[in-house]
């Protein structure tokens, strides 16, 4: 008999929730609830009635328990399709998920597709037959288990995210990629010199900048690419974006937002060619303040496509650069200037500027994977500090005329999450000036001004990163703690991101006349909801592709010796992570032979001979590389040096 025809009619009456279930390897779960009740769920085997991993569910809380819930019913199931490796075992065959909270999906012959033991594959569920295994039927082939691309595409299709464009999307995107560009109706910015600055593989480029100085002031226009000239409401191309939400970027390709002829054609600011855009155009004094600010619909043509590199081989005075560049080497320093100016402005007001590295992995031409150290430029600063500003103004304008936006929003941490950075602090002899729980921006800015110079730094942004909450979507205006700023929106990037394209829609119909409110008011929470969601997806899975990466390049590399920092500390090892950004794991067992007890809070794992903290310098060798567990193990070779 089930736990809950254990249960009274009394207890089923009381209050139900709707949440998710978070599943675990070992039977139980957890149950996120919708409503926020200060907690999550226990769940215990013989009360989950059927759920699995990232099912939405009704729920009941178990009277006379903190956190022990019991699910009354499912409401939708979250992974209808399930990526792994095709088993035939006793001549039944299983598909065993690579998602290890997922279960087993059983495979009737006549739906295997030909899949052969140890393939890859992608099942769809097709039934939940109650006491057993999930049923279902190969949708998709994507190789040999251990194969790098088949890796690659399971983790891609294990995310739900897919290459190809409906058929009937592709051709939207072909037919209005054709538009004829034309200055009639719009402001005729062909005469200024805008130049795009970008990596050196970057295809779809969204954003040209223009900067002139004029004695007193900067006027630096923002350029954008005026992607809803060409996406229109409800349109299929319109509908497929906004189920993509974003473009997702993987070392050896993208999975844009939008079909080619669009990212890679008619709205790219491609060098030498007429293009629609959004331009944001700022007058800025000499002390960073923005006095004025003109957006409208214009064309523009950019004089010269840039790479970060070049343009900061330019400011570090390359002479064969500044000659081939002549026309806006001058312009390329008046923007330095001014970038610095809008650093110690943002500086002042309590910005907090995270140095955390993170790893830029490509493919050479030769097909090596390449993981250069983490570097960030000038030029690249160039381009954050502008674009920020754009932001910033785009976000105000739509703000004093109480029109639709998707605000960028990023909440104060809680008190929690604060309490235990700073308590890690003290732990480093680092003593933050506020220790109330409701910091400012310019607390946590002070901290990093302090261990700056620190063998910890590192260790210390990274930290605070993860004390932070993640920055979101929302209708409401909530302002940007990490950047200190009042109201902040995306405008950049409309090829690569909805909201973007969100807020150009608003723009546009006030720019013409019309009422935005009533357009896009009804939607606006829903959409920041689901491209919130959709952001996280794409960053989980950026993040699960480039391990594999990392896994690749490191299998070639055993036995190998690295100088590392500890960037984690578990109950079961220590974490740590070299110059490159790579993270391995030295598992417990093989840390000197010592009684190790974990402080969750301190970040520490302390021994009676030796402990092992956060941010500690260690000298290690690659042990091993796990494919399955997309994880690479060190061994310690000297604790500190």
């Amino acid at each position: 008999m089930s736990y809950l025809k254990h249960r009274n009619k009394k207890n089923l009456k009381d209050k139900t929730y709707t949440g998710t279930v978070q599943g675990t390897e070992r039977g139980f779960v957890f149950i996120l609830p919708d409503e926020d009740v200060g907690h999550d769920f226990f769940v215990p085997r013989k009360s989950i009635n059927g759920a699995y991993h990232g099912d939405k569910v009704l729920f009941g809380h178990v009277r006379g328990t903190d956190d022990e819930g019991y699910v009354l019913k499912i409401i939708e199931r979250g992974n209808p399709r399930i990526v792994g490796t095709f088993i035939r075992d006793r001549r039944l065959n299983y598909v065993y998920p690579d998602n290890h909270r997922l279960p087993k999906v059983f495979i009737p012959q006549n739906l295997a597709m030909n899949a052969k033991n140890g393939d890859k594959v992608v099942s769809i569920v097709t039934a939940y037959p109650k006491g057993k295994a999930p049923e279902g039927k190969i949708a998709e082939i994507l190789g040999k288990e251990g194969d790098f691309e088949a890796e690659e595409l399971s983790i891609i299709r294990s995310y739900g995210l897919e290459e190809e464009f409906p058929e009937p999307v592709a051709a939207e995107a072909k037919k209005v990629s054709k538009i004829k560009i034309s200055p009639e109706g719009v402001k005729d910015l062909r005469d200024l010199n805008v130049i795009t600055i970008d990596g050196e593989d970057t295809r779809d480029i969204d954003d040209g900048i223009s900067i002139k100085f004029d004695g007193a002031n900067y006027i630096l226009g923002v350029h954008i690419a005026d992607v809803g000239r060409y996406v229109l409401p409800r349109s299929a191309l319109d509908k497929n974006a906004y189920e993509r939400g974003t473009s997702v970027y993987f070392p050896d390709r993208v999975l844009p937002m939008l079909p080619k002829e669009l990212s890679n054609g008619a709205c790219s600011l491609n060098e030498g060619e007429d293009r629609y855009a959004m331009s944001c155009i700022m007058t800025i004094d000499g002390d960073g303040r923005r006095k004025n600010c003109e957006i409208c619909e214009s064309i523009i043509q950019s004089k010269h496509r840039m790479t970060y590199n070049e343009v900061t081989a330019i400011l570090g005075g390359d002479r064969q650069l500044s000659e081939k560049y002549a026309d806006v080497a001058d312009d390329i320093k008046i923007m330095e200037k001014l970038c610095l100016i809008l650093e110690s402005r943002r500086e002042r007001r309590g910005a907090v500027t995270l140095d955390v590295k993170e790893a830029h992995i490509y493919v050479n031409d030769s097909g090596e994977i390449v993981i250069p150290d983490a570097e960030r430029t000038i030029s690249q600063r160039v381009i954050e500090q502008f674009m920020v500003s754009a932001n910033e103004a785009v976000a105000e304008f739509l703000l004093k005329r109480n029109a639709p936006c998707l605000y960028r929003i990023h909440e104060s941490p809680s008190p929690e999450k604060t309490g235990n950075f700073f308590s890690f602090l003290r732990d480093l002899g680092v003593k933050p000036q506020t220790i109330n729980e409701s910091p400012e921006p310019r607390d946590f800015q002070k901290i990093l001004k302090d261990c700056e110079d620190k063998p910890y730094y590192s260790i210390v942004n990274k930290v605070m990163l993860r004390s932070m909450q993640k920055a979101r979507y929302s209708e409401e205006n909530a302002g940007h703690f990490g950047l200190a700023s009042d109201c902040y929106c995306h405008f950049t990037s409309p090829i690569r991101r909805y909201p973007d394209l969100f807020v150009h829609r608003s723009l546009k119909e006030l720019l013409h006349g019309g009422n935005p409110s009533k357009l896009y008011n009804k939607i606006a929470h829903e959409a920041g909801d689901d491209c919130s969601q959709r952001e996280r997806l794409a960053d989980e899975c950026e993040r699960k592709v480039d391990d594999l990466y990392k896994l690749a390049y490191m299998s070639e590399r055993l036995g190998e010796e690295y100088d590392a920092v500890i960037s984690g500390v578990t109950a079961f090892g220590i974490f740590c992570e070299l110059e490159n950004t790579i993270e391995g794991l030295i598992p417990i067992e093989d840390l000197p032979e010592d009684e190790y007890v974990y402080y969750e809070n301190k970040f520490l794992l302390k021994g009676n001979k030796r402990d092992f903290r956060l941010g500690e310098k260690l000298r290690v060798k690659v042990a091993d590389c796990d494919l399955g567990r997309l994880r690479v193990f060190f061994k310690l070779c000297d604790k500190v040096f």
